[in-house]
C-alpha cells in the first residue's frame, strides 16, 4: 500500500506535527508499506530516506507565524499526486481539503482527514469574544466531513469537534518513543530550587505566558523555584520581558530529541499550560521522563494522565497551574516519578500506526 502523508506547517522547528509525521512514517515504511511525505519547503526537493520518499514543493512563508509555510499551488500538488499513484492519501491539514477532496474522488482514492487542532480552540485567543466560533466550527466541520471519507481524531477532546457531522470518526492516541523519552537514571537528587519545565511553541494559542506567571505566584508563595522554557515562536522576545527578574530560562528550539529528553528528565514538575491541545505530545514526553504535569481542564492533555502523582488538571490559571505544581511537591519523589512513567507506558508508537494502518486497510477494501 502506498500511503501519502500530505501537511503544511512541517518545518525542522515544528513540534508535534512533524514528530507524529516522522513517526508514523517510519512506521508504516517498517510494516513494510511505500510511504511518501509531501510538505511545503523553501524550496523544491524531493529525497529517499531511510522512512521513505520526502517531497518538499517551494512555497511562500507565511508572514509572523515563525517560519510556517503553506502549500500554495494546488495544480502543483495534483500533478505530483498523479505521478505518485497513492492507494490512501492521510492529509494533516484541514487547508488543504477543499481543493483536493475533488481530485481523491474522481480516482477514488481514500481521503482520511488526521485531525491535528480543533479549529475553536486554535482561533479563540484570535478573534473577538462576540464572534459565533463554537457555530463557526460547526459549519465548517460539516462541510468538511462531506469532502472526506475518514476522520482521524488523538483524544475525546478533538471528537468532540466533529460531534455534528455525519463522516466516521476513529479514535487513535498518538504514542512516545519511551526509548529516547525516559527517567533520569539515578534520579535528580531534588535539592535546591523546584525545577520546572515548559515544552512549547511560543505562540499565543499556546498560552505559553501562563507558565512563566505560575513561576511568579510559586515565588510570591515562597517557594523556590526556576523554569526552562524550551521552545522558540513569536512571542518568545515578549516573554522574555515578562520574565524580567524571575529565574526562567529560554534555550529556544531544539532540534535533537534526545537532548530535550535529557533536561525534561532531571526536572521537578512539567507545566503544560495550552487550552487547545488535541492531544499533547509535550506532555506525554514528559511523563515518559517521568515528570509529572500540570495541564489545564480545557485541552486534551488532561486525558494522559493516570494515577494521583502522574499531574494535576487545573483551572489553567497562573495561580491554578501554581496549586498544581504545590500539590504534586507533597508527594514524594519516587510515587510521582513511578506514576508518570506508568501513564505513558499507555502510549506505544506501536498502537498508533497499527490503528492508522488498519483504518487504510478498511478504506482501500471498500474502494
Amino acid at each position: 500500500m502506498r500511503v501519502v502523508q500530505l501537511a503544511n506547517f512541517y518545518t525542522p522547528a515544528s513540534g508535534g506535527l512533524r514528530t507524529c509525521l516522522d513517526q508514523t512514517g517510519a512506521g508504516y515504511q517498517a510494516a513494510g508499506h511505500d510511504r511518501v511525505l509531501v510538505v511545503p519547503g523553501p524550496k523544491d526537493s524531493d529525497v529517499v530516506t531511510p522512512t521513505g520518499r520526502h517531497i518538499a514543493i517551494r512555497s511562500p512563508l507565511l508572514p509572523g507565524t515563525g517560519g510556517y509555510r503553506l502549500l500554495s499551488s494546488p495544480r502543483r500538488v495534483r500533478a505530483l499526486l498523479d505521478d505518485l499513484r497513492p492507494d490512501v492519501l492521510e492529509v494533516s491539514d484541514k487547508l488543504i481539503i477543499g481543493w483536493l477532496a475533488p481530485w481523491a474522488r474522481q480516482r477514488g482514492i481514500p481521503l482520511v482527514l488526521f485531525s491535528h487542532e480543533r479549529i475553536d480552540a486554535m482561533l479563540r485567543s484570535r478573534v473577538p469574544a462576540w464572534f459565533p466560533l463554537r457555530m463557526a466550527g460547526r459549519m465548517a466541520n460539516r462541510r468538511l466531513s462531506e469532502l472526506v471519507d475518514e476522520i482521524v481524531v488523538t483524544s475525546a477532546f478533538s471528537a468532540a469537534e466533529f460531534a455534528h457531522t455525519a463522516v466516521p470518526v476513529v479514535r487513535i492516541p498518538l504514542g512516545v518513543d519511551l526509548t529516547t523519552f525516559r527517567p533520569a537514571d539515578p534520579p535528580p537528587a531534588h535539592t535546591g530550587p523546584v525545577k520546572l519545565v515548559c515544552v512549547s511553541r511560543l505562540s499565543r494559542e499556546k498560552s505559553p505566558q501562563q507558565a512563566v506567571d505560575a513561576l511568579a505566584v510559586l515565588l510570591h508563595l515562597g517557594v523556590e523555584a526556576e523554569l526552562l522554557m524550551i521552545g522558540d515562536g513569536p512571542m518568545r522576545s515578549g516573554l522574555q520581558r515578562r520574565a524580567a527578574g524571575l529565574p526562567a530560562h529560554f534555550v529556544g528550539h531544539i532540534a535533537d530529541r534526545r537532548t530535550i529528553a535529557d533536561l525534561v528528565a532531571t526536572s521537578d514538575v512539567a507545566v503544560s499550560p495550552s487550552p487547545a491541545e488535541t492531544f499533547g505530545l509535550a506532555t506525554l514526553e514528559a511523563l515518559a521522563c517521568g515528570v509529572p504535569v500540570v495541564v489545564p481542564a480545557d485541552g486534551a492533555a488532561g486525558e494522559l494522565l493516570d494515577g494521583g502523582g502522574s499531574g494535576r488538571i487545573t483551572d489553567g490559571t497562573a495561580q491554578g497551574l501554581a496549586a498544581g505544581v504545590g500539590e504534586l511537591l507533597c508527594i514524594p519523589a519516587e510515587r510521582r516519578r513511578a506514576d508518570a512513567r506508568a501513564a505513558a507506558e499507555r502510549f506505544p508508537w506501536s498502537a498508533t500506526v497499527a490503528g492508522l494502518l488498519a483504518t487504510f486497510a478498511s478504506l482501500t477494501d471498500r474502494s
